[in-house]
């Protein structure tokens, strides 16, 4: 090759290794294998949408280049995030971390490889990074420091193996809690940071626009007032005010300081990234106390309609927080003593007990609900959560008296009414009473007042679902409960929503599409007899009635005793023709009359 034929070029180098492979092929060659195979695919992806060229991808290694160091960072960044998620997943023997370092160098290029001291900088830098972060040369912070809001650390001067000068290097920032800012001044005394909320708390901050386009700014910031807003139509959650959120736009944030700051326990963080027609929007619950991620999320959209698109993803975030928020409060909740609780907190411990479906857990919600009254009498929360507890104990025959179990339901519900009617939890709580005596109508108005008061309630969609179906409009409740996966995929009580689903399909007359939704019901909650009493007819509907028969003993299992004179009360279809297909359908499984 002589002198005339070399290419040469300046190119921003990434390198990026995993992390302890050898450990991981070690334990378990075919599992490693597969996880490196769909992390390069990710890497290959976001490396190709930051306009860089995949150049070796062998083994553990990864090569890419760049012709800009911002996007170079960029990518770097969104790799980090995005396998840090997946490996959220995984066991923590089988995560696999990648570290990635970056320079900014001269390269020869031939036959599409790149040779030179600029690659060779860009792999020593990877090894000084840890598991999971970066490291870049001070080529690359020069060029940075100014154009990225990233936050980085200098670690000195470094000699590496065949670079005669010492490289200077700096990590970026990408631990929980760091956002990608110059230092930010000191809090002052923690004397005056506001208290903690009992309620849980949240700031949401201000989202990166990492397109680096100035018109993204009002998109950007668009979608974070909308948060804002949609998130306090939630009662039992403090949101801090826009006006307080965005000043720390632009600034140096660490969540820590932002939570002892403004008295929050969660910061959602996020950002915005737009690349022709489409945008990529990332978010991030993080306890602000720790550092610790409670949630992320990825979308990827067309930008055909800009408010649709905004309006969609903030409808998603919102359905999806809510329920990850009270996750969280619940198992704090639990981690202190009952002596030591406070009326919210006994509230969110009765939930958890509620969730878990059981007859004792039951009761000792009831208790945990009365003691939170006995601190605070029109406690609106444990009045609304109260009227659950009486009304499972009629759903699944728990209670010795249910005329009275319903008459002291409905007293709650309005006695909550009486004292705030825009409480989204208090129209489903009075939805129930009006399910479980027979009033359909009645109960799908409360449902929809829910839903007009609070469009991204995911739990009232679900419970709208499932009354949609017994009030024998099919496809509307299938598209309720659908509406309702949308905003939150993960709920805690994602079986109501499978529920109205199934239901809508078994009167809609399509009973392997019942069967299947009935399979989801009992895969998430294998307790509730519902799901099973769905399969159960759906089964012997479809003729299979060896498999009905299986499902219906599972049936009886969970209640026994049941008959189809005690199921006519606590099943609540509008139209006779409906519950008798039901019913006859689960005599054919072997239910008794």
């Amino acid at each position: 090759m002589t002198t005339k034929d070399v290419k040469r070029k300046l190119t921003a180098i990434l390198s990026a290794d995993v992390q302890g492979y050898s450990r991981l092929m070690g334990d378990d060659e075919v599992a490693t294998v597969e996880t490196i195979t769909a992390y390069r695919k990710v890497m290959t992806d976001l490396i190709q949408d930051h306009h860089g060229r995949v150049v070796d991808a062998k083994g553990d290694n990864v090569l890419a280049e760049f012709p800009s160091v911002v996007d170079a960072i960029q990518c770097s960044v969104e790799i980090q995030k995005e396998l840090g998620v997946r490996n959220a997943d995984l066991p923590e023997h089988r995560r696999m971390e990648f570290r990635i370092g970056i320079n900014l160098g001269d390269v020869i290029e031939k036959e599409g490889t790149i040779y030179g001291d600029g690659v060779n900088v860009a792999a020593r830098l990877e090894g000084l990074a840890e598991g999971g972060g970066i490291c870049v040369s001070g080529t690359v912070y020069d060029q940075i420091e100014n154009k990225l809001p990233m936050r980085y650390e200098n670690l000195g001067e470094h000699r590496v193996k065949n670079i005669t000068k010492p490289v200077r290097v700096y990590r970026v920032g990408m631990e929980p809690g760091e956002r990608r800012f110059p230092e930010r001044r000191e809090m002052g005394a923690a004397s005056e940071a506001p208290e903690l909320s009992d309620n849980p708390s949240i700031a949401v901050l201000p989202f990166d626009n990492l397109s680096g386009d100035p018109e993204q700014v009002y998109f950007v910031d668009g979608i974070v007032d909308d948060i804002i807003t949609e998130l306090s139509r939630f009662p039992y959650i403090f949101v801090i005010a826009r006006t307080t959120s965005f000043t720390f736009k632009g600034k140096s944030v660490d969540v820590r300081q932002v939570g002892r700051e403004l008295g929050v326990r969660y910061v959602l963080e996020g950002s915005v990234r737009k690349i022709s027609d489409r945008v990529r929007i990332t978010a991030q619950l993080i306890e602000a106390a720790t550092g610790n991620h409670i949630w992320a999320e990825r979308y990827d959209r067309n930008l055909e309609d800009i408010f649709s698109v905004q309006d969609e993803i903030t409808a998603q975030v919102v359905g999806s927080i809510h329920p990850e928020l009270y996750s969280a409060e619940m198992r704090r909740a639990r981690q202190k003593p009952v002596e030591s609780l406070d009326v919210w907190n006994y509230a969110v411990r009765a939930r958890w007990h509620v969730l878990r479906l059981t007859r004792e857990d039951n009761s000792e919600a009831k208790r945990l609900f009365g003691k939170a009254l006995e601190l605070e009498p029109d406690y609106v929360p444990a009045l609304a959560f109260l009227v659950y507890c009486h009304i499972c104990d009629v759903l699944f025959g728990w209670s010795q008296a249910p005329p009275e179990s319903i008459t002291e339901a409905r007293r709650l519900a309005r006695k909550a009414a009486s004292l705030d009617e825009n409480d989204p939890w208090v129209q489903c709580a009075l939805g129930f009473t009006e399910f479980i005596s027979k009033n359909p109508d009645a109960a799908i108005a409360y449902y929809r007042k829910a839903i007009e008061l609070n469009p991204n309630f995911a739990l009232a969609h679900g419970y709208l679902s499932c009354q949609l179906a017994y009030a024998g409009e099919a496809e509307a409740a299938i598209e309720a409960g659908r509406k309702a996966i949308r905003l939150s995929s993960c709920d805690p009580e994602l079986f109501h929503f499978h529920v109205g689903i199934g239901t809508g399909h078994f009167v809609a007359g399509r009973y392997a599409e019942a069967v299947t939704w009935a399979n989801k019901v009992i895969a998430e909650r294998p307790e509730t007899p519902a799901g099973r009493r769905l399969l159960a007819a759906s089964l012997a509907q479809l003729g299979q009635i060896a498999e009905a028969r299986r499902a219906l003993e599972d049936v009886l299992s969970i209640t026994p005793g049941l008959t189809a004179t005690l199921l006519r009360n606590i099943t609540h279809f509008k139209r006779p023709a409906d519950f008798d297909r039901y019913i006859d359908a689960l005599r054919r499984a072997g239910l008794p009359d």
